[in-house]
């Protein structure tokens, strides 16, 4: 929990990783190539006070996880969404089985989302029916211009990747994050493109589809789609850091998401451990829109404490204190929701 000015503020951290980048798992040059790309977003967008020697960048282990998010970062809880990037690690990018281990650990306070593949058929489909139910998922976090083989990335609405959101409806994972955002080295910036998410949000009503990076740098595109499609939302992640770099840009970014799709639609992530929740969380809190951009208007309390975590809560069915909650429209305080109205 995060408290500020009297106002205590329930924090989710919607977008978090546990990573080797270390170079004795790399397969190849790329995988070097990307844990480079990271450490130049996370050295360039950081404060120079936060920013971690690269040794420590590459693998930063389980215990250093959760002093940064929960003993030092204001974090009641927060969500795994890893990439794999079998094609240039060894035993993966995303540390499956160790992150696992930390949320049966912690299971109040973490929560683990898995990925899939389409481009692995049948045998991939039998792994996520296993996943399901080994992980407990209640979603999953999918990187569509990952490697595999000859293939540079996939679409949501291809015919394989249809089945696997078919049998994610059957399994009951409901909530689907898809990186749609700048590129890494060495992956293709087309393959992030956020329109095949039009496609399928429109097919499958019944998936909440979270937008990571909320489209950037195709901000426009992003939030004319989840206008019109009442399950389609946007994670902060990678857009947060520019409060403290480019604040004027994130006012731009916060404001057009304000006045697209609402603030029960927006999602809080550091991206850990590219940035750190504290500064963020910080930052945010005493965030306000320029007075000069009258198009936004003022961002309230009210609107920070849904996008810090209410909203992200209510997808995930977490248990919010009631002190931390926000009073119903009607005035009664005895009877409080966690959010918004959220798209079942």
């Amino acid at each position: 929990m995060y408290e500020k000015n009297g106002e205590k503020y329930y924090v989710v951290d919607a977008h978090i990783a546990l990573w080797d980048g270390r170079a004795s798992n790399h397969k190849n040059i790329h995988g070097k190539q990307f844990i480079d790309c990271f450490y130049d977003y996370h050295k360039n967008l950081s404060p120079e006070e936060v920013v971690w020697d690269y040794d420590t960048y590459t693998y930063y282990g389980g215990d250093r996880l959760l002093k940064d998010i929960f003993e030092d970062g204001y974090v009641d809880h927060a969500i795994f969404q890893p990439a794999i990037l079998g094609d240039f690690y060894r035993t993966g990018f995303g540390q499956t089985e160790e992150a696992l281990a930390l949320t049966k650990q912690n299971p109040g306070r973490l929560t683990y989302n898995h990925a899939w593949d389409p481009r692995f058929e049948e045998a991939g489909l039998k792994q996520l029916r296993e996943d399901a139910q080994r992980m407990n998922l209640k979603g999953v976090k999918l990187y569509t211009a990952e490697w595999h083989g000859d293939s540079r990335g996939w679409k949501l609405d291809d015919p394989w990747a249809r089945r696997y959101l078919e049998e994610c409806l059957k399994l009951g994972i409901k909530n689907i994050h898809v990186h749609k955002g700048p590129t890494i080295r060495p992956l293709d910036r087309d393959a992030f493109d956020v329109a095949d998410i039009d496609k399928v949000a429109t097919d499958y009503t019944d998936l909440n589809f979270i937008v990571e990076h909320v489209g950037l740098p195709r901000l426009e595109d992003f939030c004319w789609i989840a206008t019109q499609e009442s399950n389609v939302y946007g994670g902060l992640a990678v857009a947060m850091p520019f409060i403290h770099t480019r604040p004027g840009y994130f006012a731009q970014i916060l404001g057009e998401l304000l006045y697209w799709i609402g603030e029960d639609k927006i999602l809080f992530s550091s991206d850990y451990a590219i940035w750190t929740p504290k500064w963020l969380v910080e930052k945010f809190v005493d965030f306000q829109l320029p007075a000069g951009q009258t198009e936004y208007g003022p961002i309230t309390v009210p609107q920070k404490k849904k996008i810090l975590g209410l909203n992200a809560a209510a997808l995930y069915g977490l248990e919010v204190p009631a002190e931390l909650r926000l009073p119903t429209d009607a005035g009664d305080t005895d009877v409080e929701v966690a959010a918004g109205a959220v798209a079942s």
